[in-house]
């Protein structure tokens, strides 16, 4: 009884989830004769009654619940049908109160039954279901599946579903299930308490409402390949098992909710009306679908003129990107690759050189990335009027004029070159004007002029010529002296740079040369080496020599003699014998080493006077020739050391000046010098030709020095002699105030120096306002300074403006 019970409630139940809806049901309960019969010794009404019961109490307090039943008044009347309950929420005790009232007596209309509880459901208007339970077959209605089908066509959502209570006629069964099938209930039997207890089971798994499908969040995004998100309008179809979910829903990104599945999303870019699918399952928590287009190239368009004369430079205007790397360029059309090219960034519009070539081309703006042309615009290029006029004949060498017509543009140049060659022998810019001077070849032979545009080297027009022979001839002595300068008879071009030459046969270059230009005779000098040589006549252009004449370099006598000894830094008579050819010298010098220690021109003379080095030692005395510094004779000589003494005090007072006798060579500006010992320089010197004794100033500083005989030549110190300076004692004395403007007597102990003063500064200043000097007088009167303040009386030693002493003075 309990499990039919819960059959009649998994009917019930499902109604009720619906609550939003209020759905209107009634039970239509069989209350005929039969439902005396018994059921395991249970009368079938008992048990009824008993699982209405448990409905109630389960049964949602706030849904419209009602109560039909039939058969339970009188006998044999097929009209005994009552709704004993009207639908409603607050009478579940008045069912309860009904259902325990029933007393079975009569027949089993069921179908009218049903009709009836439908129309106080008022199925026609609004949703309706019926329960029916019942034990036997139709007993008044001949049709009840047309009833049901009448039923459900003529009803808004009208269900019935219905249980066969201990029912066995094959005809009833069929009835009770036509009539649930029809309006799409269900239908469901119990016979025993064994089936009963499967019947009950298999009604409590009836057909549920179909659950709310799980719903996954799916994010869709259309994306560039870089990653950034389109900011045009994107619209999105989204199409799953049963159909399309969602058709040109615009959004980016898009969010949906689906259940969960296998779909296929399109994303339409409107902006650039391409599309993008993928097919994508949604499950789980959720789910992003990203969808990625191409980066469109960027546009752009190039603005230029129809035609163009070849190699002409035009502007060209562009509209585009302008990203870092971006040209305009001249192309031949279906061609990769320009002929020439201007970037982007030099400016709009740029200036673009044609190709040097006639015919059809296309101007192009070519993006950097990738090497995309973004635009082109065809051009056509159009020849260009060029002429050549020259002589048929020149020399070689020669410069000629040469006429000429065409673009001129910047590079262009005319040149003369060997036929079928390419490249030049020589060549002028057109831009140096019209007529060109050209010069010709230094070879003889059959030549052409060209006009050649700078652009890829294109000849544009020729014109040939005839470079003949030039007369050169050389006129000199068979024989000359080395190191002579001779002079040399030439006839020749003149040519600009040309030059004649004295060089070794067989060998290129020159030992020495003198430009054409100098005149006719040219003097020529002869090398430093005896020897056979041969003069030239050498164009200029290439270094072409155009004559040779032989000649014969023969040496000299040369000879120097000199004492065996000498002082170190002694200036000495030298005897030469030699050429004494301009800027010859006499030196001497470190035997194998080149150079010199010291030297005289022997153009000051014969003798030559040559000062000795400073250092003792062995020497060589050489005569040089200037060309090549070619040392002709030598002889060696023997330095000897200087013998230089000094003699002074061993101390002396800081300042001093104080005599020093010396002995020593006393050459040109020789000195005496007093110096820290490991000082090379000095604190202060004199002149040794300012006599003997030297008159030797002493330092301010004192501390050990020493006097020293420095040589003029490489300052080289000849003697040494240690002396001590001291310091001296220096006593101020003044009134402690003063009046500003005013004047100070001041008395002074002190060296009385050359130019020592008493000066008047301020505290922390070393300088002074006022000063007078020592040898005016003592005591000194000084002005005083018209400012007031804390001042000090000082002592200066003029040497340096060394303060030796001080005293504190105030200004009032």
């Amino acid at each position: 009884m309990q499990r039919l019970a819960a059959l009649i409630l998994s009917l019930i139940l499902p109604l009720a989830a619906h609550a939003q809806d209020r759905p209107n049901t009634i039970l239509v309960l069989d209350g005929s004769g039969s439902m005396w019969g018994q059921i395991d010794g249970i009368n079938k009404i008992v048990i009824a009654r008993e699982v209405v019961g448990t409905i109630l109490d389960d049964f949602p307090g706030d849904e419209n619940l009602g109560l039909t039943v039939y058969g339970h008044r009188t006998r044999g009347d097929c009209t005994d049908i009552e709704t004993m309950v009207a639908p409603g929420t607050g009478n579940r005790e008045a069912i309860r109160e009904a259902v325990n009232g029933i007393n079975p007596r009569g027949k089993t209309p069921m179908t009218d039954a049903v009709i009836a509880a439908a129309e106080a459901l008022r199925y026609t208007e609004e949703e309706a279901t019926v329960i029916l339970v019942s034990d036997g077959i139709e007993t008044c209605n001949p049709d009840p599946c047309a009833a049901a089908r009448a039923l459900e066509q003529a009803g808004i959502g009208f269900t019935a579903h219905v249980v066969g209570f201990d029912v066995t006629d094959p005809d009833a069964l069929a009835q009770m299930q036509c009539l649930a099938e029809e309006t799409g209930g269900s239908f469901t039997t119990a016979a025993n308490a064994e089936e009963l207890t499967d019947a009950l089971e298999t009604v409590a798994v009836a057909p549920q409402p179909e659950p709310e499908p799980l719903l996954v969040p799916v994010t869709f995004t259309a994306l560039l390949d870089d990653d950034s998100l389109i900011d045009t309008p994107v619209l999105w179809d989204v199409s799953g098992e049963d159909g399309a979910v969602t058709e040109g829903e615009a959004g980016n990104p898009l969010n949906l909710e689906l259940a969960e599945g296998s779909y296929t999303a399109t994303a339409y870019w409107t902006a650039q009306e391409v599309e993008q699918s993928a097919q994508f399952v949604a499950l789980g928590d959720g789910r992003e679908v990203t969808l990625v287009f191409e980066t469109p190239a960027p546009s752009a368009r190039v603005i230029g003129p129809a035609s163009a004369t070849l190699g002409d430079t035009v502007e060209v205007g562009w509209d585009g990107p302008n990203e870092d790397g971006d040209y305009i360029t001249v192309s031949v059309p279906g061609e990769s690759g320009y002929v020439n090219y201007t970037y982007t960034r030099e400016g709009n519009p740029v200036a673009l050189q044609m190709p040097p070539e006639t015919g059809d081309y296309e101007l192009r703006y070519i993006r950097d990335d990738g090497r995309e042309v973004l635009a082109t615009a065809s051009i056509e290029i159009t020849p260009v009027e060029v002429t050549l006029d020259g002589p048929e004949e020149a020399q070689i060498g020669a410069d000629i004029p040469v006429d000429w017509t065409g673009p001129d543009y910047d590079g262009d140049y005319l040149a003369v070159s060997v036929p079928g060659e390419s490249g030049y022998v020589n060549y002028t810019y057109t831009r140096e004007g019209t007529p060109l001077s050209l010069q010709m070849p230094p070879e003889p032979g059959d030549y052409e002029l060209r006009y050649i545009l700078s652009q890829d080297r294109t000849v544009m027009a020729t014109r040939p010529i005839t470079v003949t022979e030039v007369a050169v001839t050389l006129d000199a002595p068979a024989e000359a002296e080395r190191g002579a300068d001779i002079s040399v008879d030439w006839q020749g071009p003149d040519r600009d740079g040309d030059y004649l030459a004295v060089s070794v046969p067989g060998e290129s270059g020159y030992v020495n040369y003198t430009y054409t230009r100098e005149g006719n005779p040219l003097s020529l000098q002869m090398p430093a080496e005896p020897g056979d040589y041969e003069l030239r006549y050498i164009l200029n252009q290439d270094r072409q020599v155009l004559a040779t004449r032989p000649i014969t370099v023969t040496d000299i006598a040369l000879s120097v003699s000199a004492p065996a000894e000498a002082v170190a830094g002694d200036s000495i008579p030298v005897d030469w014998v030699g050429p004494d050819y301009q800027n010859d010298y006499i030196a001497v010098s470190v035997p194998g080493e080149n150079g010199y220690v010291n030297y005289a021109y022997t153009r000051t003379g014969n003798p030559a006077m040559l000062q000795m080095p400073a250092e003792p030692g062995t020497y060589e005395i050489r005569y040089v020739l200037n060309q090549d510094r070619e040392v002709a004779a030598t002889t060696t000589i023997t330095v000897t050391p200087l013998k230089v003494t000094l003699d002074a005090a061993a101390s002396a007072p800081m300042g001093a000046t104080i005599p020093v006798d010396w002995a020593g060579p006393d050459y040109q500006n020789d000195y005496l010098a007093v110096s820290r010992p490991d000082d090379g320089g000095y604190e202060n010197y004199v002149y040794t030709r300012e006599g003997n004794p030297g008159q030797l100033t002493m330092p301010v500083a004192p501390g050990e020095y020493e006097i020293r005989y420095v040589l003029n030549q490489d300052r080289q110190v000849a003697a040494r002699r240690a002396i001590t300076v001291e310091p001296i004692t220096v006593q101020l004395t003044h009134d402690a105030t003063a009046a500003a403007g005013g004047t100070l007597m001041v008395g002074w102990d002190g060296p009385d120096y050359p130019s020592d003063y008493i000066g008047i500064g301020r505290v922390g200043e070393d300088r002074y306002e006022t000063y007078r000097y020592t040898r005016t007088g003592n005591p000194v009167q000084i002005d005083l300074p018209e400012e007031p303040g804390e001042y000090e009386v000082r002592y200066f030693l003029n040497q340096d403006r060394t303060i030796v002493a001080r005293s504190p003075l105030t200004v009032e």
